[in-house]
């Protein structure tokens, strides 16, 4: 039975994030369950980061600073749950939002699911620079014993949007540094999750409760980088559960496909090219089909200048108006 008055650690590892880490600071404080023990862990930053948190910390007494030498986001956020006792541990990266509700709606349905659940996850939506939500399409349902549906389809997306037991992540091995070491950071929070979902139930929120960033600087933008980490979790997966191949298969396609999104929205029209050709090999059917989809979530980004947005409309000889859906979400 979860307490009323559960410490939940939240874990922020920060590297030179002086553009966004007040925000995410901000929305971590007004969350509306209060029993938290926030950590930010200075992962070697060579900017300000260090004393905006300082005066964050200065107005809440909930944050706390600590520093590493720089050792990538795994270590940080392992350090960071050392740190504290907490009975829950929830994780938010140093550019991403919380909605206020997000980490009491997560303890009650944990609170619900009983011993058996050991991670929640909700809803994201990807914003802007400027806080501002451009994209509000994923809406995953899966609960319960979900490790072949984990396997099919990363559908708790980022590491903003779970909470998870301390058991549970004790269990899996915390997070796993070694992706670091062979130069493909970026799929801990994957890893993390099919390694919970082995041996416990998830259960999800149906809102969206956070703002999962694009921008040009944080560590998803290196999409290869990125896929090269996918690689490396699926393999192990791979060995592991070889009845789930066709599974991991098509997760593979679809991360592929993201990645070319990603790096659409950012200019690198190189790398959006040789993934969807790689895309392509691996599955033309569902490649082509995700074409629209790709355009239209290219469109919408406020990443891309309007002129681009324009040309894009007339190329495809359609009314239809690709404008982001700006202010649907408080946080």
């Amino acid at each position: 039975m979860i307490s009323d008055k559960a410490t939940v650690g939240v874990v922020v590892p920060m590297f030179n994030a002086e553009r966004t880490i007040r925000s995410t600071l901000t929305s971590i404080c007004r969350q509306t369950y209060r029993t938290l023990d926030i950590v930010v862990v200075d992962d070697g930053s060579t900017d300000g980061s260090a004393s905006i948190v300082a005066s964050c910390a200065e107005r809440d007494r909930r944050i706390r600073l600590i520093g590493q030498s720089n050792g990538g986001v795994a270590q940080a956020r392992n350090s960071g749950a050392a740190s504290t006792d907490a009975e829950f541990l929830a994780f938010v990266d140093a550019d991403d939002l919380w909605a206020p509700s997000k980490i009491a709606l997560q303890l009650g349905t944990l609170r619900d699911g009983g011993s058996s659940a050991g991670l929640a996850y909700c809803w994201f939506a990807h914003i802007d620079e400027d806080d501002r939500v451009f994209s509000l399409h994923n809406q995953p349902d899966a609960q319960g014993h979900v490790l072949q549906r984990m396997c099919r389809q990363n559908f708790v997306g980022n590491g903003s949007s779970m909470l998870v037991r301390r058991s549970a992540f004790e269990r899996a091995g915390q997070f796993d540094p070694s992706l670091r070491a062979r130069s493909a950071q970026g799929c801990e929070d994957l890893l993390m999750c099919l390694r919970i979902a082995e041996s416990y139930e998830f259960r999800v929120v149906p809102q969206y409760l956070v703002g999962y960033r694009m921008t040009n600087f944080n560590m998803s933008s290196d999409v290869m980088q990125m896929l090269r980490s996918c690689e490396i979790v699926l393999a192990e997966f791979r060995r592991k559960y070889p009845q789930f191949e066709s599974d991991l298969d098509a997760h593979l396609v679809d991360m592929i496909q993201w990645l070319a999104t990603r790096a659409l929205i950012e200019g690198r029209f190189r790398a959006a090219g040789s993934l969807l050709k790689t895309s392509v090999t691996l599955d033309p059917r569902t490649t082509i089909s995700c074409l629209p989809d790709m355009v239209n979530a290219y469109c919408r980004a406020r990443l891309v200048p309007r002129w681009i947005k324009v040309g894009m409309k007339r190329m495809l000889r359609t009314d239809a108006e690709f404008r982001p859906v700006y202010g649907e979400i408080s946080w």
